[in-house]
């Protein structure tokens, strides 16, 4: 029988020792078996809406982070770190129950939500039950843990609230919008590796150098899906492309052409009428990419994610050398060309 497939080996990312694989293989095989026991209810119905989505592809993108944090610990094996890792991935498993409510989303990883399956109330509430699952996993990591936690749920929803609301009167939409994904994004990959380098005993400078990182990349890694949603020519990026388009959520490329679109110019006034029309039709929303893909600002917006991936590698070089940052810069390159 062939070992279980590793989120990284969906992601394309190649570890840099055996012996870090196999650690990490172990540590998620692990995290998986906690997941699907934190997410069982005596209520059948109860445990069929909180795994709606949980076992259906995800790519455990952030408990390979604490995993790999771990490493740069002496005790990258301790009984906390899977635990910490099954938190992260039960919070955000919750917010992608509120999220596909916020969006009205009909599928996740090809499956129905559980808003399209059921309805709007179960699906926050089987998020807020998944809250409430991570939150007694974290009570038994100590106090500290539960502030930690406490302050990323903290910025997830400030940053979901300020995504609600919108851009402001005299406020740059793009800047808006790059707050708005590090509070979403980058928080719980900043507080993924900081649980899994602070229960691997590492130190307070590793913990913070690879918090740092952990951000920048987590930015990043975000970004690239926005290009992904315009790129794809299929489900490369888990949902159908051109999604985000369709919804009217303002992403990377659309904001940086927005900032710089010259209303006199043919191409530009074209686009711009588009972006701001219905896309539900399936001709509109295929010219709208074509358009897209052919803008400047896109080319602008794979540069950013160019940046910020380099930006993040640089931060690596605090960490000690070997398998561990070595498989962290080669993440750094996977965020470049699974969207560029």
């Amino acid at each position: 029988m062939s070992p279980t497939p590793l989120p990284a080996e969906s992601l394309g990312l190649e570890f840099a020792d055996a012996g870090l694989e196999s650690r990490v293989r172990a540590g998620l095989e692990a995290v998986e078996q906690v997941l699907r026991d934190a997410s069982q209810s005596e209520a059948p119905f109860v445990t069929a809406a909180a795994q709606n989505v949980m076992f259906v592809g995800g790519k455990r993108f952030r408990p390979l982070l604490v995993l790999m944090a771990a490493e740069f610990g002496p005790d990258p094996a301790a009984v906390e770190v899977v635990k910490a890792a099954a938190v992260v991935e039960l919070t955000h498993v919750a917010t992608l129950h509120h999220d596909d409510v916020m969006d009205e989303a009909a599928l996740r990883r090809g499956s129905a939500t559980a808003n399209a399956r059921w309805d709007n109330s179960i699906a926050i509430l089987s998020g807020d039950w998944l809250f409430a699952r991570a939150s007694d996993l974290v009570a038994d990591l100590g106090p500290e843990a539960v502030r930690i936690q406490a302050r990323t749920f903290g910025r997830l929803v400030e940053g979901q609230i300020r995504e609600t609301l919108g851009v402001g009167e005299g406020q740059d939409p793009l800047k808006h919008y790059l707050s708005v994904i590090s509070d979403k994004t980058g928080s719980l990959f900043a507080t993924s590796v900081l649980f899994g380098a602070r229960f691997a005993g590492a130190s307070e400078e590793i913990q913070q150098a690879l918090q740092t990182f952990a951000e920048e990349i987590g930015m990043a890694f975000q970004l690239a899906d926005d290009i992904l949603d315009i790129a794809s020519e299929s489900d490369q990026s888990g949902k159908t492309p051109g999604t985000d388009l369709r919804e009217g959520v303002p992403t990377l490329p659309v904001l940086i052409f927005r900032a710089q679109a010259d209303p006199e110019n043919p191409t530009d006034a074209r686009l711009l009428e588009l972006l701001d029309s219905d896309l539900s039709d399936d001709a509109r929303l295929a010219e709208t990419l074509d358009l897209l893909r052919a803008h400047p600002s896109f080319r602008q917006a794979e540069d950013d994610v160019r940046r910020r991936a380099a930006d993040a590698r640089k931060l690596l070089s605090t960490l000690p050398e070997g398998p561990a940052r070595a498989t962290l810069d080669a993440l750094c390159d996977l965020v470049v060309t699974r969207s560029v």
